[in-house]
């Protein structure tokens, strides 16, 4: 039986954000967080951004600052694979 994956956000007053299920920090300043997450790449903006605990053996992140917004996208491996196969059966 296949489990099911979750992933939890957690934002408080916009100012402190808990996340599960990251997989690895991508990119970060104190202006923006990219994260490889099992739901996708996360970006995360805001000011003053800064990461409080990270656990990746966990999956589990604090972000404290500002935050602005929140975008997934989609994991750039997966879509890599997707046009390769798409080229390959033209």
């Amino acid at each position: 039986m296949e489990e099911k994956v979750i992933q939890t956000l957690t934002l408080e007053n916009r100012e402190r954000l808990g996340i599960t299920g990251v997989e690895k920090v991508e990119n970060f300043n104190d202006e923006n967080v990219v994260l490889a997450t099992n739901k996708g790449k996360l970006n995360i903006k805001g000011k003053n951004i800064s990461i409080s605990k990270l656990n990746v053996e966990e999956g589990k992140i604090f972000v404290n600052g500002k935050i602005d917004s929140l975008l997934y996208s989609e994991n750039s491996s997966e879509k890599e694979k997707v046009g390769f196969i798409k080229k390959i059966f033209r």
